[in-house]
């Protein structure tokens, strides 16, 4: 024994081992918080460079809106939405609203 005094003995298996060490899982992309709303982009009948976005704001303030729809296009048109209306766009149920008559012609926006 005085001679193994001081030395260290390392003993190591042979084979697989049962029980491995787990790799990491994956850091899980965050879900946005319970009632967070993203923008909500609507679909405009007739298009030529309109856009109609309701905005995550907009929708957890769930006021009334007036929506400039102008987007690329060469003239504006208004969209008027409720309170109703922002709440239900934010619970992504459909709402079809006609815009302002502006150059002698409207647009329907619909919001699903």
């Amino acid at each position: 024994m005085a001679m193994l005094a001081g030395v260290t003995i390392t003993i190591t298996g042979c084979g697989g081992d049962s029980n491995p060490t787990p790799s990491p899982s994956p850091t899980p992309t965050p879900s946005p918080s319970p009632g967070a709303s993203a923008d909500v982009t609507g679909t405009i009948s007739d298009n030529h460079g309109h856009v109609a976005t309701v905005t995550g704001a907009q929708i957890t303030s769930a006021n009334a809106v007036s929506l400039d729809i102008h987007g690329t296009a060469t003239h504006s048109h208004t969209v008027q939405l409720t309170a109703d209306q922002v709440r239900t766009i934010g619970a992504r149920t459909r709402v079809s609203m006609s815009s302002s008559t502006d150059f002698g012609h409207d647009h329907t926006v619909t919001f699903n």
